[in-house]
């Protein structure tokens, strides 16, 4: 395979010219150099550090109990690894919610360790000062409405988000909020389609949907859910590409075979 010396990096003006151009966004989550490797390689724009790593990396039940340096530690391995993704990565619950001082100190760590060219926030008018207090310091941020998962226990479900009227009012209103602050991107979570259409619209910056349908101007997924890596989770807006879970679990249990009946190593597997 020949090697491109000269990868171009992608950047936030990157995705506001696919948006202008009609061309889709792709954007996937790493947590990890040899998995953020391959992401980047297939040619993958965006790669998200996602605070999901705490329920895929970490087993957690929600994203809330990753900490800001765990992010980092995440973030610092898939930057190592990403030659030409712009990296996304998530600001963890409670490094951001209600006090723009510490929003700021804590993307400003997350870009000074680990290198990442952004910070993704949940949330509208109630974080809007943290966003504008971030973008201050030149740190571009990604947006995100809909579901936002740090709040799962306001919500008390993962369901749907702005079937009803007046939060569907109030996301659009967000949405433009955010447009207007600066924020490159926005993520939305989990709406109607038709909702996430009228969004998409009424933005200038690039929309990414996760549940949200066609009209975003990318799409995003947990990349071991759409690897097939994980099994336990099958919302209606999931395609597995694969089913590595699968793969990997029958060759793990080929290897521990072999090793019981003395079959690995054999005499060329050893010196």
């Amino acid at each position: 395979m020949s090697v491109n010396k000269e990868i171009k990096r992608i950047t936030t003006h990157t995705l506001a010219e696919l948006k202008a151009k009609g061309e889709p966004i792709s954007m996937l989550t790493s947590y990890d150099y040899s998995m953020a490797k391959i992401v980047d390689a297939a040619g993958c724009e965006v790669i998200l550090v996602g605070d999901s790593a705490s329920n895929v990396m970490a087993g957690h039940e929600t994203t809330l109990p990753i900490t800001l340096d765990q992010m980092i530690y995440h973030a610092q391995a898939v930057v190592r690894a990403a030659a030409r993704a712009l990296v996304v990565v998530d600001l963890p619950f409670g490094s951001y919610q209600g006090n723009s001082k510490e929003a700021l100190n804590s993307a400003i760590r997350i870009m000074k360790e680990s290198g990442a060219h952004a910070v993704k926030l949940e949330g509208g008018a109630e974080i809007q000062e943290s966003i504008q207090r971030i973008l201050t310091a030149g740190i571009p941020v990604m947006g995100h409405l809909g579901l936002t998962p740090q709040s799962i226990y306001k919500f008390g479900t993962y369901q749907v988000r702005a079937k009803e009227e007046q939060e569907a009012e109030r996301l659009l209103s967000d949405a433009a909020l955010l447009d207007a602050c600066g924020c490159f991107a926005i993520v939305l979570e989990k709406i109607p389609a038709k909702l996430a259409a009228q969004v998409t619209a009424s933005v200038k910056v690039p929309t990414i949907g996760i549940g949200a349908g066609q009209a975003c101007n990318g799409q995003v997924l947990v990349v071991h859910d759409m690897l097939g890596i994980t099994q336990d989770f099958s919302p209606r807006f999931l395609r597995r590409y694969a089913n590595l879970g699968e793969v990997m679990h029958n060759a793990v249990a080929q290897y521990v075979a072999d090793v019981k009946r003395h079959d690995f190593p054999n005499e060329k597997e050893q010196y």
